[in-house]
């Protein structure tokens, strides 16, 4: 009778399927966290400079500044000195104020 042995053959390529299976996942959700980490710094660039600009020109110099940044003016406020301004670029939202005075 012969008997057979049980061999543990095949073992490593599940474990490292599952291992590149998880570094793919992680580098997925890396890229697509930091795609929105860019877009949320975009947007505050947008908006400081679209507030910069509302302090001299008014909302119509925001407008056109936060365009020129990729963005849409969707608050815009002028109180005194200071103007408040939130810029939307793509899903991301950010307000920025500036001021006249020195």
């Amino acid at each position: 009778m012969r008997v057979r042995q049980r061999t543990e053959t095949g073992q490593a390529t599940v474990l490292l399927l599952a291992l590149v299976v998880l570094a793919v996942v992680t580098m997925v959700a890396t890229a697509r966290f930091g795609g929105r980490v860019v877009t949320r710094e975009h947007a505050q660039i947008a908006a400081d400079a679209a507030a910069l600009a509302g302090t001299t020109g008014g909302r119509a110099a925001a407008e056109r500044l936060a365009a020129a940044n990729g963005g849409v003016v969707v608050g815009f406020s002028w109180v005194g000195d200071v103007v408040q301004v939130t810029v939307r670029v793509d899903d991301a939202v950010a307000t920025a104020r500036a001021t006249r005075a020195p």
